[in-house]
């Protein structure tokens, strides 16, 4: 069955869209019962679902080099939409750290980063945003900027009650513990049922926060990953109080879902939460297997359609559990803590996939055309240093290498830029050019002519000197795993495998001797030369 088709059919009912599509809808108010529910249901509702994102590093949504990434500020802005379709009240929370993706920007980078900024604050206008916390990625470019965008916050150490139905949601947000217990003792003391808290730290700093006396929290979010890599997994620790930390660059949501028992009282995690755990990590697993055989080099495509069509049947059913109402009792105030991964096969909102596609549109042409007005040649090489030279000089002794590259994905790295549109996205050239941002590369988006793909210099350094004197002195011959994970790096190539494509870019006269194969066969298809 064909793909869409079967994605179609494994969600059926479920992800119905209805309503009429606007290019810019007004945000509903989050601290009314429309947020939610109407007037009558949340006045009766027996819980609220809670939504929270943070951590978004200033991603609207993946790179998209692999398949199947997750994450997408639109996908998001669906499961909230898709939650709001029933009869509890939603509250959709943001900790923070979401605007940007680094504290401090280079000239060049401020046009685009400002304006995905923007096209996030709308976003989650659009998703009906309660309140957000703030932190050091979300002050990039001032706390004015910041303010400028108009979305509710809630300060440091601050308090914020919102409405949930029958009941009061408390959200507190903090940069140490001790601004942490003082908010939620005072969101306690204020009438709050339920206290989200909101930590501008790692997940190891916030779990030693989640120990120390007079925490009046009932759940507590790390909105801060210690480094690149620490935001990879989503991690929940189950303790006196249970911390969260969803992972990072928008790729999945928390999601709280509160049951409420007939009398107001302390709430408590709910049983059941360790089996649901168990088997979203059994899908999650067998997902990641397939993930990882369907980004193989060189799969056979009918092999990979149908490995493809497995994997949307395994998300289907994961996304049924993380958004299934848990079991309730109506002697016990419960909550349970889930995420809800942005997988590829999951649905994007219409008006939000709308926003994105704007910004892709948009900021292609604000950074060409503040290179043409502002760019700076890159500096020229230091003296004896290498500069880059492009293809051409290394063509006239190596003629022999072109067809392998030629046949290789390398040679259209710039090819699938333009195929999206995002050959001008400064997020992006730097992996699909030779030589971007060093001396004697190529530094402007207007003057990538003649350096576009992945060429020779990409791999074996800039050629100036060699291509004068060639030496192996003054080359790298054999370039090692350690320059190709540069861009072949965890968000941009998940499933790299350094052993498995290597082969996929050598062939006779690039790595091997010429009369290996026929010059006309796949790199992957020629056997080695005999000794």
């Amino acid at each position: 069955m064909p793909r869409p088709v079967l994605v179609a059919a494994l969600w059926g009912l479920v992800l119905v869209l209805g309503g009429c599509r606007r290019t810019d809808p007004a945000p509903r108010p989050p601290e009314t019962p429309e947020a939610g529910a109407s007037p009558t249901a949340a006045a009766s509702s027996s819980g609220a679902i809670l939504f929270v994102s943070a951590d978004t590093q200033g991603y609207l949504g993946p790179c998209g080099c692999s398949e199947n990434m997750r994450g997408g500020i639109a996908r998001a802005a669906f499961q909230v939409s898709e939650a709001r379709q029933g009869a509890l009240p939603v509250l959709y929370v943001d900790g923070g750290n979401s605007l940007f993706g680094e504290k401090t920007l280079k000239p060049g980078q401020v046009p685009q980063e400002e304006l995905k900024a923007k096209a996030l604050a709308d976003a989650m206008r659009m998703m009906g945003l309660s309140v957000r916390a703030t932190g050091p990625l979300d002050d990039t470019r001032g706390a004015a900027f910041r303010q400028g965008l108009g979305l509710p916050e809630v300060a440091d150490g601050a308090v914020k009650l919102l409405p949930a139905g029958p009941r009061k949601v408390g959200v507190v947000a903090a940069d140490s513990p001790e601004r942490l217990v003082a908010a939620s003792a005072k969101a306690r003391s204020d009438g709050a049922d339920f206290v989200l808290g909101l930590l501008d730290a790692p997940l190891e700093e916030a779990q030693k926060a989640a120990e120390v006396p007079g925490l009046a929290v009932d759940v507590l979010v790390a909105t801060r990953s210690a480094s690149e890599l620490s935001g990879e997994q989503n991690r929940l620790v189950k303790a006196t109080v249970p911390v969260v930390a969803p992972q990072s660059k928008g790729r999945s949501l928390v999601r709280v879902d509160l049951s409420y028992a007939k009398a107001p009282g302390r709430f408590s995690l709910q049983k059941g939460q360790a089996d649901l755990e168990r088997e979203v990590a059994a899908l999650e697993q067998r997902t990641a297997l397939l993930d990882k055989e369907i980004n193989l080099p060189g799969i056979d495509p009918k092999l990979k359609a149908l490995k493809q069509g497995k994997r949307d049947e395994l998300v289907a059913r994961k996304q049924a559990l993380v958004s299934a109402p848990p079991a309730a009792s109506p002697d016990v105030n419960g909550f349970t803590v889930r995420f809800v991964p942005l997988e590829s096969g999951l649905p994007s909102l219409p008006d939000a996939q709308a926003l994105v596609a704007r910004y892709d549109s948009e900021v292609g042409k604000l950074n060409l055309a503040w290179a043409k007005e502002h760019g700076q040649d890159c500096p020229a090489p230091a003296k004896g240093q290498a500069g880059f030279v492009g293809n051409e000089p290394c063509r006239a002794c190596h003629e022999e290498s072109f067809p392998v590259w030629e046949k290789s994905k390398h040679h259209h790295a710039w090819e699938t830029l333009e195929e999206v549109g995002k050959q001008h996205h400064l997020n992006c050239v730097g992996c699909h050019v030779t030589g971007w941002e060093q001396p004697g590369g190529v530094c402007r988006l207007d003057k990538v002519a003649g350096r576009e793909d992945v060429g020779c210099e990409s791999c074996h350094g800039p050629g100036s000197v060699h291509s004068e004197e060639p030496s192996a002195d003054n080359i790298i011959a054999s370039p090692g795993e350690a320059l190709c994970v540069t861009c072949h790096n965890p968000e941009n190539s998940p499933h790299f495998d350094f052993a498995t494509y290597l082969p996929r870019i050598l062939g006779p006269g690039h790595g091997k001797p010429l009369d290996a194969a026929s010059p006309d066969k796949p790199a992957d298809e020629r056997k080695p030369a005999k000794p």
